[in-house]
């Protein structure tokens, strides 16, 4: 079964990688569900902190599961921490997803980031994406409860 799904993500640096997560096929409304247009990003951004939250809470409505693309600078990344603190609060599934080790657009890897620290606090499981099959198992074993 296909979820709708939140991604957090460092966007300037790990967009190809997220989108090889992203277009798998057991994501279902993944561009509906988040913010991905980097010019819709950067309006935003200049209206300030109040701006980024409402579209990152627009972003959440009607998802059930909230995956970090934990990339080499996600922990880092300002918003992330919102982020999952709505999630949870929203009771959406959260898991994190290492995506470092995926090529980008020019063939290369990246370094290994570290975890945010509300995911470990929230107790969720981090994986490292290898197929869209593993993702998707992942994710209905947390929605169901069976896993």
């Amino acid at each position: 079964m296909a979820y709708r799904t939140f991604f957090s993500f460092h966007y300037q640096r790990d967009i190809w990688r997220v989108n090889i997560v992203r277009n798998s096929n057991i994501i279902d409304g993944a561009a509906a569900a988040g913010w991905h247009d980097a010019s819709l990003w950067e309006e935003v951004k200049r209206q300030g902190d109040a701006a980024i939250k409402r579209l990152i809470d627009k972003g959440l409505e009607r998802t059930s599961v909230t995956v970090v693309c934990i990339g080499a600078q996600t922990a880092s990344r300002k918003y992330v921490g919102y982020e999952i603190e709505q999630s949870a609060a929203r009771g959406n599934a959260l898991l994190g997803v290492r995506i470092h080790h995926l090529r980008d657009q020019y063939g290369n890897s990246d370094t290994a980031g570290a975890i945010p620290a509300l995911l470990t606090s929230f107790r969720a499981p981090v994986i490292n994406f290898t197929t869209a099959d593993d993702l998707g198992r992942q994710i209905e074993r947390m929605v169901t409860g069976r896993g």
